[in-house]
């Protein structure tokens, strides 16, 4: 017995820890919302409307969120690379008094289970758990083919602050050999930054944790009927709004929303400023003795099918030079990993070919799956079943298997 005790002792100081899930909580009240992102990185090959259907968001929205053309023919059913990392555009709302995203709906089909939906489906943005909670499933094993499952996807708002400047949260899951620093340069933040937001004693993480990180933004002020209010735009990106007939971007070198006329052929309503002869996006400068003179005719939000357009002027030092945009990239149509492990790039990091474009100025006009201040109140941890289970199992045939030999 002593040695069957020493045995049982050797074999269980060897076996891993259990695979913890953490993802950062924002207790909340009421019913405001957020723009904020999601981290994904796709499972298997899908067009642009296929993962846009798995999270019930525009296509077109994940598309500028990410930088990619949008001008480029029948884009929306451009076939993406799996392994690549997306940002997903999502409204964080506040749900059983925490923030969380409840608008995506999953139809189920043969051979799922709550693990696989979870953990490949979803990239493990949402454990196996908190599927099973958001829909009262009793039996996690007995899943009916049809069935509509409520997806509720982590996602924080902070107040769309961070440091007192505005952000837009990135919800991002931890991969294997990530760490804190090199996520940190990867988002442009800094690792007290990322500590400070989801509440972390060190800069300690694991694969499966899930990370609130704060992107630099571009916020509108967009009046409170307006359906974009609260429209905001991670630096470096852009946004669609007004039923796709603007497009705003944010950066590079500054933080301030510029929106122009979208590249898609849409029917809209006017976009010329009134009392001018200048369309949304347009700006003019005079060059006096006193300064410059400049005149500008910004976005001011969507309302009832209407473009508000908002014209000022204003004197200033010096003239603005011609507007840079953030750089577009074709569709990608592959993923380059720089190492084995290594988060999946952002897809302004690929450069599969074609030339750069910026937007035009010109104005224009249910899925099957194939095959307040900024900081976070606390965080929680939970066990992913999946793993959970797989690990029991297979540590009860090891114990078994070494039972047998010291008998």
């Amino acid at each position: 017995m002593a040695r069957l005790g020493f045995a049982l002792l050797l074999l269980f100081s060897s076996l891993p820890l259990l695979a913890v899930s953490k993802s950062t909580i924002e207790p909340c009240s009421g019913s405001d919302t957020c723009n904020a992102l999601l981290g994904y990185t796709l499972f298997t090959d899908l067009k642009v409307s296929e993962v846009a259907a798995l999270f019930q968001a525009d296509p077109i929205a994940i598309l500028t969120a990410n930088s990619i053309d949008i001008s480029i023919p029948d884009v929306e059913n451009h076939i993406l690379p799996s392994g690549l990392f997306l940002k997903i555009p999502t409204l964080c709302s506040c749900s059983d008094g925490i923030r969380k995203s409840i608008s995506t709906r999953y139809k189920t089909r043969p051979a799922d289970t709550l693990a696989s939906i979870a953990n490949s489906i979803y990239g493990g943005l949402v454990s196996a758990d908190q599927i099973k909670d958001a829909n009262s499933i009793s039996d996690p094993a007995v899943i009916d083919v049809g069935q509509n499952l409520v997806i509720p996807l982590p996602c924080t708002c902070f107040n769309s602050t961070d440091n007192f400047l505005p952000a837009v949260y990135l919800s991002y899951v931890v991969q294997a050999d990530d760490t804190v620093p090199a996520i940190a340069a990867r988002y442009f933040t800094t690792v007290t930054d990322i500590m400070n937001v989801n509440a972390m004693g060190s800069p300690s993480v694991r694969a499966g944790d899930i990370l609130a990180i704060p992107l630099p933004a571009c916020a509108s002020s967009f009046p409170r009927f307006a359906s974009d209010n609260g429209l905001i735009v991670a630096n470096g990106s852009y946004a669609i709004s007004a039923s796709h007939c603007v497009q705003c971007s944010c950066g590079p070198g500054n933080l301030n929303l510029y929106c122009t006329p979208a590249s898609l052929a849409v029917s809209c309503s006017s976009m010329q400023c009134r009392n001018s002869n200048l369309m949304l996006g347009n700006v003019t400068s005079q060059q006096t003795s006193a300064g410059c003179n400049v005149t500008s005719c910004t976005y001011g939000g969507f309302v009832n099918g209407t473009i508000l357009t908002v014209l000022s002027r204003s004197l200033q030092p010096r003239c603005p030079g011609v507007h840079q945009f953030p750089v577009l990239i074709p569709p990608p149509t592959t993923v380059i990993h720089e190492s084995f492990l290594a988060p999946s790039p952002s897809p302004s990091s690929f450069q599969s070919g074609g030339p750069v474009t910026t937007p035009s100025s010109n104005p224009a006009g249910t899925f099957s799956l194939p095959g307040v201040s900024p900081g976070p109140a606390g965080s929680t941890s939970m066990a992913s079943s999946y793993i959970n289970s797989l690990f029991h199992y297979l540590s009860v045939q090891v114990l078994f298997g070494a039972i047998v030999l010291l008998l």
